[in-house]
């Protein structure tokens, strides 16, 4: 009875997670503040979410903030990517229909590089465990098959392709050996096109072109959807070879 016991506790013993004490501790307590972050988001979520969903209620709101506006939009953008309570693309479209497509374009791309490099920098500051607890499992594994000889063109692709999970994949991204600098050039170039695409629909909707932003919307949805459909065979492109 008692080796068994020894041998239960030596094998508890062998499957540490983490390095020390201090360690432990430091992520409980951030593992505290993030599920709490979660639950009052999530309260607010619901409490608000025709309003996070309404971009003329959006825009009204941004546009209440006068000449801080601009600023309101990049921090709304990104706080999008690490908490994710307001969809990008709908921040996409208010910004194109306050600021027009070039400069909304400027102000979301500001907001996302911000948010992906606090994305990037989290994810490899405290590792997969924490990631996990955002990510759903299977994109991690879906990305852990990307090989590593692929990386830079898989990330670029990914972020390229609407219909994707560009937030998700910031997390997963910083899980690489990537340096971190060419993690957020790669989302910034990855991710302008599509955006500029979406302020492009808001210019049109706030210029009252409502028959080409109907138009344009509907083509980047069937986009989106493809890409959506098609991630796994998007994601295999880049896999490991056997």
């Amino acid at each position: 009875m008692n080796s068994t016991l020894d041998r239960l506790r030596t094998r508890l013993e062998d499957a540490r997670i983490f390095a020390s004490a201090r360690s432990r501790r430091r992520f409980l307590v951030h593992l505290l503040a993030l599920v709490l972050a979660f639950a009052v988001v999530t309260v607010l979520v619901r409490r608000h979410l025709a309003f996070l969903t309404d971009v003329r209620a959006m825009a009204a709101f941004v546009r209440g903030y006068g000449v801080w506006a601009p600023v309101v939009l990049v921090c709304l953008q990104a706080a999008q990517v690490v908490v994710a309570p307001v969809p990008g693309q709908v921040l996409a479209v208010v910004a194109g229909y306050l600021f027009g497509a070039w400069w909304g374009t400027l102000y979301n791309m500001i907001g996302i590089t911000v948010g992906s490099t606090v994305a990037f920098w989290l994810a490899r500051r405290y590792g997969r465990a924490y990631v996990e607890r955002i990510v759903h499992e299977d994109v991690s594994e879906q990305f852990d098959a990307v090989s590593a000889d692929y990386g830079r063109p898989a990330l670029f692709v990914l972020f390229l392709v609407p219909g994707l999970p560009d937030d998700v994949i910031c997390f997963a991204g910083g899980l690489t050996d990537i340096p971190l600098w060419q993690l957020v050039v790669i989302a910034i170039v990855g991710r302008a096109p599509a955006f500029f695409l979406v302020n492009v629909v808001g210019d049109l909707l706030g210029t009252d072109r409502v028959g080409p932003a109907v138009a344009l919307a509907a083509g980047l949805v069937a986009v989106s959807a493809l890409g959506y459909l098609y991630r796994d065979r998007i994601v295999r492109l880049f896999g490991r070879r056997s």
